[in-house]
């Protein structure tokens, strides 16, 4: 049960001006809604604010702001630190928020932030278009788009924040505002990458580009080859043409109908690609990734882009405890191979897992257009450690730090921001240059001075580090 009481009158008072659901503990669908992807968030909010438009958001930050209450913001649910939640104080729910509407003619595309990536691009597909999403279909749009947004398309056409062409944005005032290009400007900026740090964003609109089928999937490789195939993956990728994103995914391998026997439970590395081009011409790019080694099961093939996006999802279900760590690359050394070859093989079965994404393309060509940090960076390496029963924890958290610790002297002195968990402050701050953070701060100073938002990768305000510094 929550340990905070709000007065009933209080209560009443916002009930007068809501159109969607106020849910307090122990009312029907209170534990339901305040499930998040992760399972090792269990958070009780005093009050839920199931949200179904724009005047509800309003009307819940004001009683927030009013009542002082921390706000927690959910869209999909999928942060691993679980900010979309929290104890006591009020968890804004976005998630009922779920129109898209697709222009093709303009080849834009309008969402509100309770959308899940396989439900905006199940309507973009209709006219053979998309935008860069994440890696899975379950990844809410809004946070996935507030921290960057890198995915299968984000090396052809820029990471999801590149393609945000303008937002409708609740600031801690309780002011409704468009940013855009040409509107609030800096805001903008901030908001692409600087996550949920500035406000409740209530509309989205994208970018589209002309993509319905890619060439993608995965060949997989039994654990005894996994040095040889980093080091093919790694010169395979130096010089790859933007239409191709390839990650190298560690893992004990599920039984996946494609695999042989002997191979399920097993060290496996997949090499997930997608071609975003000419399927012909992909064809030829792929042949080489195709044909190295004496592969598992090769399961590469033309699909439609949402087929691609949805293809990962059961790795990744709710409900499992998942604990990540993160960093970016500038290189693939033999010494880091080695590295992560040791840990692999120490890797606790059966679902935890970790991968090694190829990055820059068109994500380093845009270095000032947003907050989004680190476009040089050549891979993204993550350790994606998940497991099901709570006795399991420590054996998986102490096998993910080991590793990462291990890493730090082949690791770049940064992350991205959507990858952190719970962290604190130094490593928000290394997922951003020093003159991109500065730049946040005063952007924070001048839309939320007070800190309201503040459940998120964290940007202080001047005042509150001032305060912090004398007491």
């Amino acid at each position: 049960m929550s340990g905070l009481t709000i007065e009933q009158s209080a209560i009443e008072e916002l009930a007068a001006a809501f159109c969607g659901e106020l849910l307090r503990p122990g009312d029907e669908g209170y534990d339901a809604t305040r499930r998040v992807w992760n399972g090792m968030i269990d958070r009780r909010p005093a009050l839920i604010a199931r949200c179904t438009g724009v005047a509800d958001v309003v009307s819940a930050v004001n009683f927030a702001r009013v009542n002082d209450l921390l706000i927690a913001v959910r869209g999909g649910g999928h942060s691993v630190a679980g900010n979309g939640v929290c104890d006591d104080g009020m968890m804004i729910d976005l998630s009922p928020m779920k129109g898209v509407r697709v222009d093709p003619s303009a080849r834009t595309a309008r969402a509100q932030p309770g959308v899940t990536w396989g439900l905006f691009d199940r309507e973009t597909n209709v006219f053979g278009l998309a935008t860069t999403g994440g890696l899975v279909s379950t990844t809410g749009m809004a946070g996935l788009t507030l921290g960057g947004g890198v995915g299968w398309l984000a090396r052809k056409h820029g990471v999801t924040a590149d393609n945000l062409l303008s937002a409708d944005v609740l600031t801690a005032s309780g002011d409704v505002l468009t940013a855009s290009e040409r509107e609030n400007e800096e805001l903008f900026w901030g908001l692409r990458g600087g996550g949920g740090n500035f406000g409740v964003v209530t509309s989205f609109e994208y970018r589209l580009h002309d993509i319905d089928q890619v060439l993608a999937g995965a060949v997989f490789h039994p654990g005894d080859q996994l040095e040889a195939v980093l080091r093919f993956f790694r010169d395979f990728v130096a010089d790859a043409p933007d239409e191709l994103t390839v990650i190298a995914v560690v893992m004990t391998a599920p039984p996946f109908p494609f695999l042989p026997e002997h191979g399920h439970g097993k060290l496996a590395v997949a090499l997930a690609a997608c071609y975003a081009g000419d399927l012909e011409t992909g064809e030829s790019v792929l042949r080489p990734l195709r044909e190295f080694g004496q592969p598992l099961a090769d399961v590469v093939g033309a699909m439609p882009y949402p087929a691609l996006q949805s293809m990962f999802d059961g790795a990744y279900p709710s409900g499992l405890h998942n604990y990540w760590k993160s960093n970016y690359l500038q290189g693939l050394s033999d010494a880091a191979i080695a590295v992560v070859a040791e840990h692999a093989r120490q890797m606790p079965p059966p679902t935890a897992n970790f991968y090694l994404e190829q990055v820059g393309g068109a994500i380093a060509r845009r270095a000032t257009e947003s907050a989004f940090g680190h476009r040089d960076a050549r891979f993204d390496f993550s350790i994606l450690t998940s497991w099901a029963e709570p006795a399991q924890t420590d054996e998986h958290i102490a096998w993910t730090r080991r590793f990462w610790e291990a890493m730090q002297p082949h690791a770049a002195q940064s992350v991205y921001v959507n990858n952190l968990g719970a962290e604190g402050e130094d490593r928000v701050r290394a997922a951003y240059a020093p003159e991109i953070y500065d730049r946040l701060v005063r952007l924070k100073d001048e839309y939320d001075p007070h800190n309201l938002f503040r459940l998120n990768q964290n940007i202080r305000p001047s005042a509150e580090r001032a305060g912090a510094a004398t007491s």
